[in-house]
């Protein structure tokens, strides 16, 4: 049973459509309350919202490992934050809050899609349900073959979390489909928890479609220096089949080159901007079927 739930904006500081959904709902509470568990907010990174970057010193969604967490002597504006939140909602082990939304956005252009980090049939029944409510939902499952002490997600301080990742959107920019399909997909999710705390979900499918994390690919780098750039065939084609030889990056010479895999996988995050500073070029899916009974 789910009894208290956060939802989570601004992990990145210019990822502004769940800060300003947070303002919404601070304003309205009532969008976002159930009867059966207790609904709270939280703004993770304000400082960078302040100063307009996704992060002060380091990235904030890869500071919740739980060995990281139990270190002294980190000063990093992330790694303080981080502890901060760790004793708000957790501390992670033991945590004060059952369920954790933490709202995203991408430069990439992968619609609205539902981020998985763990395994397991509530995870499957839930995604089924925004599914069925939202067909034009993507479900991704992200590492979650890890335990929740692994993940470095700001979410997994709970025991129990999704992340809502919806783009393209450029980084410090507001658009109204995104707003919305985030809104929509985080308002499925409450719906949910409280069906199923209540013990009154719907008929769901058997099984569910979904996408499940393999690699990560780079950007051609030479001599220190980007040496490609993703291919047109690749760009905007999030969850499109990549297969075996086909081009992938091009040259600024136009030469091209080709996937080198041994089997068809799947882009996401493709030309991802928060992902330059380490030159990562997106990441490689593959499909698979969750089983919802």
């Amino acid at each position: 049973m789910i009894k208290q739930l956060a939802i989570v904006g601004g992990t990145h500081g210019n990822e502004f459509t769940g800060i300003y959904l947070l303002k919404k709902w601070q304003a309205n509470p009532e969008l976002i309350e159930r009867n059966s568990f207790a609904t709270e907010t939280l703004f993770a990174n304000p400082q960078a919202h302040q100063e307009n970057k996704r992060y002060v010193d380091n990235d904030l969604n890869r500071r919740f490992n739980r060995d990281e967490l139990d270190k002294g002597g980190l000063t990093s504006v992330e790694e303080v934050r981080a502890k901060e939140i760790n004793q708000l909602l957790g501390p992670k082990g033991n945590s004060r809050v059952d369920f954790i939304i933490d709202l995203h956005t991408t430069t990439s252009n992968m619609g609205p899609t539902l981020l998985l980090t763990s395994k397991g049939k509530l995870y499957n029944q839930l995604a089924a349900y925004v599914k069925m409510h939202m067909p034009e939902a993507v479900i991704c499952c992200d590492e979650d073959h890890k335990s929740n002490d692994e993940h470095h997600f700001l979410s997994s301080v709970a025991p129990m979390s999704v992340m809502v990742e919806v783009g393209p959107v450029p980084q410090s920019v507001i658009r109204h489909d995104v707003f919305e399909q985030s809104e929509r997909m985080t308002t499925l999710i409450l719906d949910f928890i409280e069906l199923n705390n209540i013990g009154q979900l719907p008929e769901l499918p058997d099984t569910l479609d979904a996408y499940r994390y393999i690699e990560t690919i780079n950007l051609p780098v030479n001599d220190g220096e980007r040496g490609a750039m993703i291919h047109r065939d690749i760009q905007d084609k999030d969850f499109g089949a990549i297969a075996p030889g086909q081009p992938i990056f091009v040259t600024f010479a136009g030469e091209e080159i080709c996937y080198q895999g041994e089997q068809t996988v799947y882009g996401s995050f493709i030309n991802e901007a928060a992902y330059y500073d380490n030159n990562i070029a997106m990441s490689l899916l593959e499909k698979v079927t969750l089983n919802c009974r």
